[in-house]
């Protein structure tokens, strides 16, 4: 060893250990989000499609954490329009943080809807409304710890239950937009909520 060179044990030095770590976070974060400690891989599949994680965000109730939702598409959307616009597959995926009554959470997506359309055109989804919340009852309560998918699937909306169908599909293309207008919408549940979904 010459005299310029450093001993080896330099190599174990604690700044060295950082950035090891800190290049092992980052190789983790490239294969997954985490948001509120729940982990969404960075992609999915809806009927044999690819989709890509878009963003994803912690939706709030006063103090409470009540679910962690990601937005996945065929392609990254960066604004509201070019999502609701985006042919194929999507998926919205809900781990619940806490347990929320059927009828709580129903009576959430009704409010959300109702933000987000004028009065003729949520006459035209209410139908609809009114399958999903019929689903919902038969769930009877979205527990801690379950996923939710709402999935559109080229030709109808599917709610998926920990990674399973979930009541009969529900048909329109306008009733899925409905749905994702809740959190990417004009006035969506949570400002910051829909900057996430759209990977601000």
């Amino acid at each position: 060893m010459t005299q310029n060179q450093p001993p080896a044990r330099k190599l174990a030095s604690p700044l060295y250990r950082g950035a090891a770590l800190m290049l092992a976070v980052v190789a983790f974060a490239a294969g997954a989000a985490e948001v509120a400690g729940v982990k969404l891989e960075d992609k999915t599949q809806v009927e044999s499609r690819d989709l890509v994680l878009n963003g994803a965000g912690l939706r709030k109730r006063v103090v409470f954490n009540v679910y962690v939702i990601g937005l996945y598409l065929p392609e990254k959307k960066s604004d509201t329009a070019a999502v609701l616009q985006l042919a194929g597959p999507k998926r919205a995926a809900i781990h619940m943080l806490r347990d929320v009554g059927a009828e709580q959470f129903t009576d959430a997506l009704i409010e959300g809807l109702r933000e987000n359309h004028s009065e003729g055109d949520y006459k035209a989804l209410e139908p609809r409304v009114k399958e999903l919340a019929g689903i919902f009852a038969e769930i009877k309560e979205a527990k801690k710890g379950m996923v939710i998918a709402l999935d559109w699937t080229g030709a109808a909306t599917r709610l998926m239950v920990n990674g399973k169908p979930t009541g009969k599909p529900i048909s329109g293309e306008d009733f899925y937009r409905g749905l994702l207008r809740i959190w990417i919408g004009d006035k969506p549940v949570q400002n910051d909520l829909k900057k996430s979904l759209l990977g601000a």
